[in-house]
Formats: C-alpha cells, sequence, structure tokens
C-alpha cells in the first residue's frame, strides 16, 4: 500500500494559532506537574518528528529525544539522527536489542509474534521514564487520532506516557503540522511504520488506509461498510486500551 499522498483533505483553520497552543499547552502540563522539560522517543517517522519539533520550541534548553533501537532498521535511526540535527535537538541512544533477547531467553519465548513484538514499545517506555524521572522532566507520547480511534498503539507501550499532544489531530492534519514545523521531505514522504519488524508498514498492518480513517473520524462518511465494520469493531474492541482500569467498588448492604 502505497503511502498517503495528503492535499487538502482537512486542512486546520489557522495552522499558526494551533501550533502557538500546541506550545502554550505543553508549558502548562510542565509547569504545572511542577517539571523542568519533556523527554520523547524519537523512532524516525513523522509523528514522533512533529513531537520534536513541538518540543523543541516549548522548551528550547530542556527537551530530550532518545533513539531507542530494538533490533530496528538502521534508516530510521538515520532518520531520527537527520530530525535531530535539523532542529538542534539534544537526542541520545539507548540500544535495547541486547535487553530485548535476554528478556526474551527468560521468558523462554522462542518465535517473533505480536505479544513478542509489543515487548519492544514497553521497554521504551521504561526508558523514557527513567529519563524523565532523573530529569525532571514529563513524558510526551506522539499518538495520533486515527491510531487512537483503532487502538493502533501498544497498551503500557507507546501509550505509557504523561502528555499526548497529538491524540486529537488525524494523520493527515500530522502531515500538515510536519509541512508548518519544516519537518524534512524525506520524513514526510516515508511510509508510516511502527518499525517492529522489517518492511512493517501501519496501513499494511490494520488493513486500512490512513485517509478512509481519517475520513471516517472527521465526517462520518465511509464509501466501504466493510471498512465502516471493521473501524467500529477496533474501537470497541480497544476502549480499554483508552480508559483506565475498572476499579472494584464493594458495597455493603443496606
Amino acid at each position: 500500500m502505497l503511502p498517503y499522498k495528503f492535499g487538502n483533505d482537512f486542512k486546520l483553520k489557522n495552522i499558526e494559532k494551533v501550533v502557538d497552543s500546541l506550545i502554550l499547552w505543553l508549558r502548562k502540563k510542565v509547569e504545572e506537574a511542577s517539571c523542568e522539560g519533556v523527554v520523547f522517543g524519537m523512532s524516525g517517522g513523522i509523528d514522533s518528528a512533529v513531537i520534536a519539533g513541538l518540543a523543541k520550541k516549548a522548551f528550547p534548553k530542556s527537551s530530550l529525544g532518545i533513539i531507542m533501537p530494538c533490533h530496528s532498521i538502521e534508516e530510521d535511526e538515520e532518520d531520527a539522527r537527520l530530525i535531530g540535527s535539523e532542529l538542534e535537538l539534544d537526542l541520545i541512544k539507548v540500544d535495547l536489542s541486547r535487553t530485548y533477547d535476554e528478556y526474551m531467553n527468560s521468558l523462554g519465548a522462542k518465535s517473533e509474534d505480536m505479544a513478542s513484538a509489543n515487548i519492544k514499545p514497553r521497554l521504551r517506555m521504561t526508558t523514557l521514564y527513567y529519563k524523565a524521572q532523573k530529569l525532571n522532566y514529563l513524558v510526551i507520547g506522539s499518538s495520533n487520532r486515527s491510531e487512537f480511534k483503532i487502538g493502533y498503539f501498544t497498551k503500557h507501550g507507546d501509550s505509557g506516557v504523561d502528555l499526548l499532544p497529538l491524540a486529537n489531530f488525524v494523520k493527515s492534519e500530522i502531515y500538515e503540522l510536519a509541512r508548518y514545523l519544516d519537518i524534512n521531505e524525506k520524513i514526510i514522504e516515508k511510509a508510516p511504520s511502527a518499525g517492529l519488524w522489517e518492511g512493517q508498514t501501519d496501513e499494511e498492518e490494520m488493513g486500512l488506509s490512513y485517509k478512509t480513517i481519517d475520513r471516517y473520524i472527521k465526517t462520518g462518511i465511509i464509501d466501504d461498510f466493510s471498512e465502516k465494520e471493521k473501524i467500529d469493531k477496533l474501537y470497541e474492541l480497544t476502549k480499554h486500551k483508552r480508559e483506565y482500569p475498572p476499579i472494584f467498588i464493594y458495597e455493603e448492604d443496606e
């Protein structure tokens, strides 16, 4: 499936105001938490690039991007470094490949399945929170509204964050933000991927295009009824990912 070529699908009415509001919101949330900055993962993809661009504007001297390869594609690290260099961002690398191998060995796991793949974002979450606590920063995530709608994220992995600045923007709006923030065209043209395995792309794994999801979210219109059913079903099945765990409350009989 080819990358979504975004046009004028859902243009933000006043992108300058949107970005200014996002920057102010980030500063307010960090201040409310009595923290000093933000930390985030750098995957080499467009969502994390937008987060990096916003973070650098909000906290020029106290924003940290972390590259966390875990048997990852080398090009993803190259792209993350490209973003970091162009934004003049503080960037560090924590290679989790050996940690992942040791953990898998301790589990006695021999096959690469989705349960195994989901360990990777959970290791990254742990890394981000270690650095956040040491620096008195907040962790910010890069999930967008299109992914959030259908639960396309790892519970307690890439959703394990303090702030979700992009979760109210569909994928087409993320591309618009990227262009406004002057993110390198190579990143914008890159097929969206979680980088969980070689050749993996978001749209192929979801079995849905971002264009279809975005249109359905923004307008309620969808051409293929089977795709509507799939999106609605995914939304219902993944509600637990978007909600706090239920708490049992015992009530005495009157």
